[in-house]
């Protein structure tokens, strides 16, 4: 993988036509490959989440019965933070990288893979079966706590009851995708919201007439078994295989379970031997190819017996995972002391303002164990260029949505939600509030990405959680001033300000102890797609108020801000755009026109 500009001279160290590559280096095509099937996965689960809302809309509107089934809906989005998007993966994907590595380099004994499973999957059941039995006979509790204002509070405890099954399932289905996102298969891993989605959909649709908003707590239950079904038979196939099975070379994307995955190559080097083809140059574990500070293997080191992860380290993401889920808590907290619907149009704003970052997001997705692979061979130098490529090409995508978000959402709202129990007060409420929402979107897409830094190494760290408690305790108070003058567009406003402190903080710390990124050159970076989206936005919101009726307005406003933000970011070449017409179109004609072996 070539370096970044600028990260200094090397010493021209001839390597031999026979040196090995690095196990863990991917090469761009794949990255690209990867990304694209993430990001259809993703936005196919993104349409049946939008369907998913819709049938909830249309079903039970923007009321009391949904504001219950909302407070009871907290349970598995904590658990979807928790289990499957952050702190299942911080803890487990450098596990299994390390894991990995250890296996690549022919390390003795029983498989390392196997033997993590062995030592963590048991435990992990029992724990989560035992908070879900807690979640089940404490929702009485829980309700009265998240909402102590709800105007019924008997509805929200039967619908926590059925969704508090969501811990058992999802924390199987968050431990599946970390395993299977280290050995780099992305399929079924980005599939799991699809099948989720889905199968809430069909219990409203069948169930709605008979048991109203419960049968959406139904269907989260429900679709939590599938997304954990979704992926064992790949899991499964993959540990069942021989170790010895992993120094096989394939080609890079050749994932038989239909993922563009790229398995272990298994190439044993002499003790000491230099990646960069100097043999006989020992390195320690962790050093910078460059010089520069190095970061200790993941699941740290060696030097422990091959204890995949701490209690410090587990500890760590957890603290770090609620105060970032808390933000929800925090709103339905306030909000549920404002009139009947107004958690509801918080929760339809933040939907919707979302899938912007959820589409960036998939970028470090896809990297993160790319990252975690790289710590694990010591490799700091090519850590730190993919995150901060990252940073930049995240930003533009979500800034781009941004602009679209706040130009037309209106429009969108109309659009979405605007039938059967939702009326047109619903639809201003709620693009109202997603406006403001959407104010804080690249703090959070920040966040997301900033923390895979510090978790990639497999270490404790306790800066990120420090700092998202600070966020958590300025959100608190923001919303405590500003709830009561500005109701619901207050709340979703101390939710960006916090978040985006955050980001900010986050940034600021990183150094030798995570992935040392060059903050200037990252700030640099940053401001140009910022420039841009200010500027689309402005754009935007002239078209989207020069077209007549829902529809139009939203396509004109849409266009204008898409067309200003990609010419300004061509003018200001941010995230290297002016680069991408060359490679772009082959990374994506690849997979549409190569036949790839697990097309089988």
């Amino acid at each position: 993988m070539d370096a970044a500009a600028g990260s200094g001279p090397r010493p021209a160290v001839p390597a031999p036509a026979s040196a090995p590559p690095s196990p863990g280096a991917v090469s761009g095509r794949f990255l690209a490959r990867a990304t694209l099937l993430s990001a259809a996965l993703s936005m196919a689960a993104a349409v049946l989440g939008l369907g998913r809302d819709q049938a909830l809309a249309h079903l039970f509107g923007a009321g009391a019965e949904t504001d219950a089934f909302l407070v009871a809906w907290t349970v598995p989005e904590m658990a979807s933070t928790l289990l499957i998007e952050d702190g299942m993966a911080f803890v487990l994907v450098p596990a299994f990288s390390l894991a990995l590595a250890r296996r690549g380099r022919g390390t003795p004994g029983p498989d390392p893979v196997r033997a993590l499973v062995a030592a963590s999957l048991p435990r992990l059941c029992l724990a989560l079966a035992g908070a879900a039995a807690l979640l089940v006979l404490g929702a009485p509790l829980l309700v009265a706590f998240l909402a102590p204002g709800l105007s019924d509070p008997s509805l929200a405890v039967a619908c926590t009851r059925l969704t508090a099954t969501c811990v058992l399932s999802f924390g199987l289905a968050g431990y599946c995708s970390a395993a299977l996102r280290a050995h780099r298969s992305y399929l079924a891993p980005g599939a799991i919201y699809i099948a989720y989605n889905a199968v809430i959909i069909a219990t409203m649709v069948v169930l709605a007439a008979r048991w109203g908003v419960r049968a959406a707590a139904l269907g989260v239950a429900l679709g939590g078994c599938a997304m954990a079904l979704a992926q064992a038979p790949s899991l499964w196939r993959r540990l069942a295989r021989r170790p010895g099975g992993s120094g096989v070379p394939r080609a890079a994307g050749a994932d038989r379970d239909g993922g563009p995955g790229v398995t272990q190559v298994g190439v044993t080097r002499a003790a000491g031997a230099d990646r960069d083809g100097g043999p006989g140059v020992t390195r320690a574990a962790g050093a910078d190819r460059d010089g520069g500070p190095g970061v200790t293997q993941a699941a740290g080191a060696e030097r422990d017996g091959g204890r995949a992860f701490t209690v410090g380290l587990v500890c760590a993401v957890l603290l770090f995972a609620v105060g970032r889920q808390s933000q929800v808590l925090i709103e339905r907290y306030f909000a549920s002391g404002l009139p009947a619907g107004a958690i509801s149009h918080l929760n339809y704003a933040q939907k919707v303002a979302q899938l912007p970052m959820s589409l960036a997001m998939m970028v470090c997705v896809v990297t993160f164990p790319v990252v975690a692979r790289a710590i694990a061979e010591g490799d700091v130098r090519r850590a730190r260029d993919r995150v901060e490529r990252d940073l930049t090409l995240m930003a533009c995508l979500v800034l781009l949505g941004t602009s679209v978000v706040v130009a037309c959402a209106p429009g969108i709202v109309h659009l979405l939600f605007q039938r059967g129990a939702f009326t047109a007060g619903d639809t201003a409420a709620t693009a109202a509030v997603m406006r403001v929402y959407a104010l804080g979107l690249l703090g959070h897409t920040l966040v997301g990405a900033l923390v895979r830094s510090y978790f990639s190494t497999g270490r404790a760290s306790w800066y990120p959680p420090a700092v998202m408690g600070i966020g958590v305790v300025a959100t608190i108070g923001l919303s405590a001033w500003a709830v009561g003058p500005w109701g619901a567009r207050g709340i979703a406003g101390a939710n960006a300000a916090g978040i985006s402190l955050t980001a900010l903080l986050l940034l600021l710390g990183l150094g030798p102890q995570s992935v040392p990124v060059r903050i200037p050159r990252v700030a640099g970076a940053l401001a140009r797609p910022v420039a841009a989206a200010v500027g689309a936005t402005a754009a935007g919101l002239a078209g989207a108020g020069l077209a007549d009726g829902p529809a139009a307005s939203t396509a004109a406003g849409c266009a204008c801000a898409s067309v200003v933000f990609l010419a300004l970011a061509w003018l200001l070449n941010a995230a290297g755009v002016r680069s991408l017409p060359f490679p772009v179109p082959h990374s994506v004609r690849s997979p549409l026109t190569r036949k790839l072996r697990h097309g089988r």
